[in-house]
């Protein structure tokens, strides 16, 4: 690419949401300009010691944060605005745009976080048309998604319109009766669309995706055949799931208990946005529902993906304070595992039948179905669009490969599409597509105490595996240990009595002492370099460690010594004095 086709592209950099599912997060940058589609968060996976979330890498971000003119937000499913509140406290972003659902889960997110007055929110409407900078302009289309209130956006450049599709399904009978706007996606499509960045989450699966609606049957039958009390899981974002679950709730005679913070906070914004419709005598608190009979009672709780501290898992493991199973319940997943989660869910669905519930689980009950488009959903898209070129995001590699076999298969020439990786550089001139360059990329980890380094992640691993020893040791001026050194094993394997650990260490470290006590002691200055003794000895007992375990056991070391500095002349002259004395 020329130095002039560079200037005149449009860059498509995905930071999120390749080869994986999870922390969405793409931009676009044109000139001196950027605008951010999304920013969303993943969960850890179980090697991950201790981590709440986990984001992308935003280092190019952090580096043209001067460029930075505003972010669009498709919808506000975690994986897309999960990771705004950590951003904004490293990057500011002037403006944010997107949906009301979305906008006003957003606010409380930035609120919590005390990040509220870096940005400003602004809801839109469909066919709103937003500017943000002088190349870009921002037109929001209603797509059908699990979550209310979601969008497509057709991105205005100065070189041509992209469609972000942004997480979708063509659902033909909306739960909450707004259709998708397929319409104006064929006026686009009319037009000429220059490029076409699709959701590939199940571009392996043909056929369409089954629409929202025909869950609800599904959810009626297995909740009427529930003689006992009823625990419902889905996720919490998923507000046309819920609608339909306390609409079964109010017409079976079921009073409903809410439990889990997200589940209570999405309820909330969207019985005041009118996205759930249901009075108020619909709901009560656990304390009150305890006399009610079991047949009459719903538990609606989070919980849906095996997480350690959801509600569900926490009554799996026996650890809830207010709610126990009990002979006769029922406990219904209406959702699948996402991929990562499978582990977790299995075991959350034995220890709740152990208890002796009654679970309702599988794709074979029809209680669930998914927010994204299947093969023929994709074909649509493609077809009213009719892009030039093609660019398959948001999924594992198989999925974007498959995704890109699916466009082929309309008329799009191979040449004219990429399968990219987070921090590939996507340049897009209205004659050409491909990767020109990469960005930092990869994830940062985050705990309560803020980002995780990757060495932190490791000692993690390294202490799961192999355990932890610690040794105490005090040395005197003279080079001498005062005391036994004390030993302690922690999550150590060993067959060999803490005893003989003390006399071997002890003696590696008489011998270290030994062998270079001269070299730390005898400095210029008459001092002890007491940090390079303690690197020494440390270095010997991972030797000892590492020959009698067999393992790579962390070590630490406590090393104890005088903190004045030795005047090795001062005490020679004051020896010399009392021996004259004594003469």
């Amino acid at each position: 690419m020329t130095e002039t086709d560079a200037k005149q592209a449009l860059k498509i950099i995905p930071l999120g949401g390749l080869h994986e599912i999870g922390k969405n997060t793409c931009v676009f940058e044109f000139e001196d300009e950027i605008i951010l589609v999304d920013a969303g968060l993943a969960f850890p996976t179980d090697g991950m010691h201790g981590v709440n979330i986990v984001l992308p890498d935003m280092t190019y971000l952090r580096e043209n944060r001067h460029k930075i003119k505003g972010m669009i937000v498709t919808h506000g499913h975690e994986d897309h605005i999960g990771g705004i509140a950590f951003h904004l406290k490293q990057i500011d972003i002037p403006v944010i745009h997107g949906p009301r659902l979305a906008m006003a889960l957003l606010q409380r997110k930035l609120e919590e976080a005390g990040v509220a007055g870096k940005t400003e929110l602004k809801m839109v409407a469909p066919r709103d048309i937003v500017r943000l900078g002088t190349h870009f302009f921002v037109e929001f289309i209603r797509n059908t998604h699990s979550m209310a209130d979601s969008f497509t956006v057709a991105i205005h450049t100065p070189i041509g319109v992209v469609i972000f599709t942004g997480d979708f399904k063509i659902d033909h009978t909306p739960v909450d009766g707004e259709n998708f706007d397929l319409q104006r996606l064929a006026e686009h499509g009319e037009r000429g669309v220059l490029c076409l960045v699709s959701d590939s989450t199940n571009s392996e699966v043909p056929g369409f995706t089954p629409s929202e609606r025909s869950v609800y049957p599904n959810l009626e039958r297995v909740f009427s055949q529930a003689k006992g009390r009823l625990l419902v899981t889905t996720f919490a974002s998923s507000v046309h799931r819920i609608n339909m679950i306390l609409d079964i709730a109010q017409k079976q005679g079921r009073t409903v208990s809410v439990v889990g913070r997200s589940m209570l906070n999405v309820i909330a914004h969207a019985r005041t946005l009118g996205y759930i419709k249901c009075s108020d005598s619909l709901f009560a608190p656990l304390k009150a529902i305890r006399n009610l009979p079991d047949h009459k009672i719903l538990i609606l709780t989070t919980g849906s993906q095996g997480e350690a501290m959801a509600a569900l898992s926490r009554i799996a493991r026996k650890e809830h304070r207010q709610i126990q199973i009990r002979q006769g319940d029922t406990v219904v997943f209406s959702a699948n595992p996402i991929p990562g989660n499978t582990i977790a869910v299995v075991n959350t669905i034995d220890q709740l039948m152990i208890q002796g519930a009654n679970v309702i689980y599988g794709r074979h009950h029809g209680i669930h179905v998914s927010g994204h488009g299947c093969q023929e959903d994709q074909k649509l898209m493609l077809n009213l669009t009719r892009p030039k070129f093609f660019l398959p995001v948001h999924g594992e590699h198989r999925m974007l490969i498959k995704h890109a076999q699916t466009a082929q298969s309309m008329g799009i020439p191979e040449e004219n599409m990429v399968i990219i990786n987070n921090g590939d550089m996507v340049a897009l001139t209205p004659d050409s597509i491909q990767i020109d360059g990469q960005v930092p990329s990869g994830i940062e980890l985050m705990d309560r105490a803020g980002i995780l380094k990757a060495h932190v992640l490791e000692e993690r691993q390294r202490l799961a595996e192999d355990g932890i020893v610690t040794v105490a040791a005090t040395i005197g001026l003279d080079g001498q240990l005062l005391t036994a050194p004390e030993v302690h094993l922690r999550g150590v394997v060993t067959t060999i009595a803490i005893d003989k650990w003390q006399k071997w260490v002890q003696s590696a470290i008489e011998l270290a002492l030994r062998n270079r006590w001269d070299q730390f002691s005898q400095l210029a200055d008459h001092s002890v370099d007491w940090d390079g003794l303690k690197s020494y000895i440390e270095r010997e007992l991972q030797g000892l460690l590492r020959r009698e375990l067999q393992t790579n056991a962390t070590l630490l070391l406590l090393l104890q010594h005088p903190q004045q500095r030795v005047d090795f002349n001062a005490d020679y002259a004051a020896k010399r004095s009392k021996a004259t004395v004594a003469t």
